[in-house]
């Protein structure tokens, strides 16, 4: 019998220990979402709106825009979501660009800032970007991170997928239904003429490179700057290719196109995003504006039966070479960073 208490003291006394410690994670923002319909610029700090049945399937995007303060969900170019923010403070500014989501981790703890938590964690760059419930203040307050309130947060963590893309901008702008970019279609037989860059050496027109275990959606990269697209797959480059822009002095702009799901035999369907900060425009992409790009056709070969839905297509006039001059574009990373 006193064996039988002691244990039962123990039991006790672990769970008043689980319950203190769940106690010390602070809870972000509002209980509730906002009635349906409200619109998203009347949102108090802290509140935040939820439809997920709006759209119950399909490929998934994450919109932050940094100067609102606020992050869109879509769902197959719907929005079943929006939430107040709090990104980088100065001195620590959250990055712009196009992201994946690389890592989930529901109960974080940060190793640089104290043991901190950070429930929800979704993580954008192995340095230390990421989606998570936190503080709300009003203004831009974390060290880099995007917060949002904590119920908010536990929706999008629970139906957000590994390989969701993620765009943070200087402004948000709904996305809008075009046709079929046109960046998969015949091209020119000159596409492989321009000058070599890193890991294309000498004429070689593309690499194509696949990672073993590396699946999900892919991510297309067409730099201007650079004169190249680049494929990412679960935050793995698996090839690059040259191209070459016709009427190359005429700015592609910043924009992203993302493949949605489409009844079989039918025509993709796209939905596309201006995406500022680099190119000092937020004018709506034109689709006719990609079909300038031309790309190996052989490359093509190799790559689309990899563009389905969830696929994503970043055009933009930035860099994405480190040796190449001019303000570079934040992109996910080839993998985790080496142990140690």
């Amino acid at each position: 019998m006193a064996m039988r208490v002691r244990w039962g003291r123990a039991l006790v006394l672990c769970a008043a220990v689980v319950v203190a410690v769940e106690a010390k994670v602070p809870f972000w923002g509002a209980t509730t979402s906002r009635p349906l319909g409200t619109d998203p610029k009347t949102l108090a700090q802290g509140e935040w709106i939820w439809d997920g049945d709006a759209e119950p399937r399909g490929p998934m995007l994450v919109i932050v825009s940094l100067n609102e303060q606020r992050a869109y969900v879509y769902r197959n170019g719907v929005r079943i979501g929006v939430a107040t923010a709090s990104t980088g403070k100065p001195g620590y500014e959250t990055p712009t660009g196009v992201f994946t989501i690389l890592q989930k981790d529901e109960d974080h703890r940060s190793k640089t800032y104290d043991d901190a938590p950070m429930p929800y964690q979704e993580r954008l760059t192995w340095g230390g970007v990421a989606l998570h419930a936190g503080g709300l203040p009003g203004y831009p307050s974390s060290h880099g991170c995007v917060h949002l309130p904590s119920a908010f947060a536990r929706k999008l963590f629970e139906v957000s997928p590994m390989g969701m893309t993620v765009v943070i901008a200087e402004e948000g702008e709904a996305p809008r239904d075009v046709v079929h970019p046109g960046l998969l279609t015949p091209v020119a037989a000159n596409g492989a003429t321009l000058d070599p860059a890193p890991r294309l050496e000498g004429d070689q027109a593309f690499r194509w490179t696949p990672v073993e275990g590396a699946d999900g959606p892919v991510s297309l990269v067409v730099s201007g700057a650079d004169q190249r697209l680049l494929v990412y797959r679960s935050g793995f480059e698996v090839g690059r290719a040259r191209v070459t822009i016709r009427d190359a002095k005429q700015p592609l702009g910043t924009h992203v196109f993302q493949a949605l799901d489409h009844p079989a035999g039918a025509p993709m369907r796209w939905k596309a995003l201006a995406v500022p900060g680099y190119t000092g425009t937020s004018a709506a992409a034109d689709p006719a504006e990609v079909q300038r790009i031309v790309v190996p056709g052989a490359f093509l070969t190799t790559l689309t039966p990899l563009v389905t839905p969830g696929t994503t297509l970043l055009v933009t006039d930035a860099a994405v070479l480190p040796s190449t001059t001019g303000v570079p574009l934040q992109l996910v990373t080839d993998g985790p960073p080496p142990a140690g």
